[in-house]
């Protein structure tokens, strides 16, 4: 059974006869209507009074967190503060900035009087002792748990005991990090997706050590930034990389029992997804993507595969499977495992697609069951704005219950009514 929080959602999806009769039209008219909800306040969101932000830190210098800086400048109006081990990499970061500043006034999208003064906001160091009159301190720096632990504790005792912190992690557990810090209760997840800029979608890992006054700044802060909030609970992957990591296992599993590469990639090409897999994979970097593999496989390891392909290609620093036309790469196609003989027969395109709407379907339910979000319409939120998954799909839940997915493997639809599976 699909668990009980799997809510009926048919207002939401204006469904009726027609809509029975045309599930494609109500699953787009349910994603716009998901898309155009003021959400001052994310669902789960605590009520209590957010602090002012009156001033931002950024930890570290590379290219996720100069954007942060930027966006929180720009849209904030405040003082931000990037430091970084080395002043060379503090420099760096400061020209990208400034570099990013002139490419909006060459476009006319910002006038030169706005840049200066944009840029006058931004300012970096070397000491971390000035972020003590931070407002809000958010580390940005290489996702690996270590790193951010000892980065955190070195940080914390410069903080005011009012001061937010926050961990831009992209899979990591946030309760983990906090572990040894004085004040876990202050430390939230604030997940961007890259470019910061363009991508409207905030994930905030709320954890149970959190304070109401806490989570409530982070959400606070995220509509200031102009972001949709969702509020997850502290899960490996949270929402959208969970769901797209699931995804490249599957596939990668069916690539690495024998089927052809090209075949596997357009295997999805039907729901009009942005790109296929293989081009989003290159896009993230077959080194990242083969760690964020290893730690939901960690997690998960019934459901989360290691692509011995994928850590081939990454050990071999190839861009990808594909080149940027969107060509297998015969450097990557050489380091497939062989084939063997006494493997199941190859599946066919649809069953490709089965394969991995079954598992999408099997993820949803139970990140349900798990109350990793309040609900479907928390999920496909997510991916709409965070993965651009198409509206006219309706995300994704409503994608499964006319692809027949959440039947198969739950018994049930994720919208029961709604008219999606008609």
């Amino acid at each position: 059974m699909v668990p009980d929080n799997v809510v009926e959602t048919a207002s939401l999806a204006g469904a009726g006869p027609a809509a029975s009769k045309a599930p494609g039209k109500s699953a787009s008219a349910y994603a716009a209507a998901l898309l155009a909800i003021e959400r001052h306040r994310p669902p789960g969101a605590p009520g209590a009074d957010p602090r002012p932000v009156r001033s931002v830190g950024v930890i570290g210098a590379g290219l996720m967190a100069s954007q942060l800086a930027l966006v929180f400048a720009k849209q904030l109006g405040v003082p931000v503060l990037i430091t970084d081990l080395s002043q060379a990499k503090v420099d760096g970061a400061l020209a990208w900035v400034a570099a990013h500043l002139d490419k909006l006034v060459r476009r006319g999208q910002l006038s030169q009087t706005a840049a200066r003064e944009l840029g006058d906001l931004v300012r970096g160091t070397v000491d971390k002792n000035e972020y003590r009159n931070c407002d809000v301190v958010i580390e940005a720096v290489f996702e690996e748990l270590s790193v951010k632990r000892a980065v955190l504790a070195d940080i914390e005792p410069l903080l005011r005991a009012d001061a937010l912190l926050l961990t831009n992690t992209s899979s990591l557990c946030v309760t983990a990090m906090g572990r040894g810090l004085a004040h876990p209760e202050r430390l939230v997840g604030l997940h961007f997706f890259n470019p910061v800029a363009v991508l409207p979608l905030v994930e905030i890992i709320r954890t149970e050590n959190n304070d109401d006054a806490s989570v409530a700044t982070a959400c606070s802060l995220a509509r200031l930034l102009g972001k949709t909030a969702v509020l997850v609970t502290d899960t490996p992957g949270f929402v959208v990389n969970r769901i797209l990591t699931r995804l490249f296992c599957e596939l990668l599993q069916v690539i690495d029992d024998g089927a052809d590469i090209e075949l596997a990639d357009h295997a999805l090409d039907p729901l009009g997804l942005p790109m296929t897999p293989l081009t989003l994979l290159g896009f993230i970097g077959p080194a990242v993507q083969l760690h964020i593999c290893e730690t939901m496989h960690a997690a998960y390891p019934d459901r989360f595969y290691v692509s011995t392909s994928l850590a081939a290609i990454a050990d071999a620093r190839l861009r990808g499977y594909l080149d940027k036309p969107g060509t297998v790469l015969p450097e990557a196609a050489a380091l497939l495992p062989a084939a063997d003989a006494g493997n199941p027969p190859v599946p066919d395109t649809d069953a490709i697609q089965a394969r991995i709407l079954d598992a999408l379907a099997e993820e949803v339910g139970l990140m349900l069951a798990e109350k990793v979000v309040a609900g479907p319409a928390e999920v496909d939120l997510c991916m709409l704005l965070g993965a651009n998954f198409p509206q006219h799909q309706g995300g994704l839940t409503p994608l499964l219950d006319l692809s027949g997915a959440s039947r198969r493997v739950w018994g049930t639809e994720f919208h029961p009514g709604s008219g999606f599976a008609e």
